[in-house]
Order: C-alpha cells, then sequence, then structure tokens
C-alpha cells in the first residue's frame, strides 16, 4: 500500500505507486554483432520526484558490477492532456500557477476507456538518444512506447522501444524492449528494484 502525500499536485496521483528513491539490480540481454545475447548483471539506481507544476522527474543510474557506469537518463513523465493558454511555455514564457486539474473529480476526466490514464514521457540518455513515448498508467502499471525518437548522428542506431513498470510486492519491477543495431523490437533488459528509506 502506498500513501498520497498531501502536497502532491493532483495530476499526479495515478503515479502514487512510482515515487521515491529505488534500487537494485537487473539483467541486459541483446544480441550483438549476430552473436548469440549473453546475460549481463547490472545496478541501477532510479527515482521518481514529484514536481510542483504536475510533472514527474525521472531519474536513472545503471552501472556494471564493477562500479562502472553504464547510462543515465532523466526524463519528465506526465499525464497526457492539451496544454492550454493559461499554462506556461514554449520555453520560459510564463502562465498563471493553477493547474488545469483542480479536483479528483476533473482528473477522472482524463481516465481512458479501460480504466487507466494516456500519459506521455521524454527520456534522454547519455548515449545522445531522447524518447518520446506514449502510453497508460492503470493501477500500479505503466506500459509505454515509443513515438518518436531523436538521436545524434555520432550515436549508436536505436529506432524503437517499449518499456513496462509494475508494482510486485513492495517491489518495483521493470522490462524494455528495443529496436537497436539493425534488430527488430526485442527483450534488452529488466530488473527488479526495491524502494530505499530516504
Amino acid at each position: 500500500m502506498f500513501v498520497i502525500p498531501d502536497d502532491l499536485p493532483i495530476e499526479l496521483t495515478p503515479f502514487t505507486f512510482l515515487l521515491g528513491h529505488w534500487s537494485g539490480s537487473g539483467v541486459v540481454s541483446y544480441p550483438v554483432q549476430g552473436k548469440d545475447p549473453v546475460e549481463v548483471e547490472f545496478f541501477q539506481e532510479m527515482q521518481f520526484l514529484p514536481l510542483p507544476n504536475g510533472k514527474l522527474e525521472y531519474q536513472a543510474i545503471s552501472r556494471q558490477a564493477d562500479g562502472s557506469g553504464i547510462s543515465q537518463e532523466h526524463g519528465f513523465w506526465m499525464l497526457a492532456k492539451n496544454t492550454l493558454d493559461h499554462e506556461p511555455g514554449p520555453g520560459l514564457l510564463p502562465g498563471k500557477a493553477e493547474s488545469t486539474i483542480q479536483s479528483r473529480e476533473q482528473l477522472e476526466e482524463f481516465r481512458n476507456a479501460t480504466g487507466g490514464f494516456d500519459i506521455e514521457a521524454i527520456i534522454t540518455n547519455s548515449d545522445a538518444v531522447s524518447e518520446l513515448y506514449f502510453g497508460q498508467i492503470k493501477a500500479a502499471r505503466v506500459d509505454i512506447a515509443t513515438d518518436a525518437v531523436l538521436r545524434s548522428p555520432h550515436s549508436k542506431e536505436y529506432s524503437a522501444g517499449q518499456r513496462m513498470y509494475g508494482l510486485v510486492e513492495g517491489a518495483l519491477l521493470w522490462a524494455w524492449d528495443m529496436a537497436a543495431l539493425g534488430k527488430p523490437l526485442s527483450s534488452h533488459a529488466s530488473a527488479r528494484l526495491e524502494k530505499k528509506n530516504d
């Protein structure tokens, strides 16, 4: 069971189970250069921090068993909804402070036909790749898939991803499928993370 913080923006209520700091280990396994995939263990720190503007800040750092870095990710997750004229942006254009969603009843108006909420996320990693994800959050599970991938011409080829996050017996489990290095969408990595007491 998880508790909704008193100061949590209402539009972040569906994300409550993700909030906080998580750590644990996982396995990456993906075919490279025509070879069969080899399982390699990694360790990960992940956090989801609520922001006053109704966005969820995401950070993840993954390391090899010897402590050397593999990748860092940073991004923002949010309900999928149109940005209205009174809200801030684009760029540094200011807006009024009030959120579009002021009550639980207004939040319910965004619930989709399957009983979840449509969400979007932008995730940028230290390999010079940015991904725009769309999907849904329903109960204690997130399913998202890339709508667009932007990468540096100097980064390795990566064209699509799908991610799943779920709370199982108090642990955060996630799985990531990707299409990269000329391979179609297939299993790439998964992990089990435990909530840290801050």
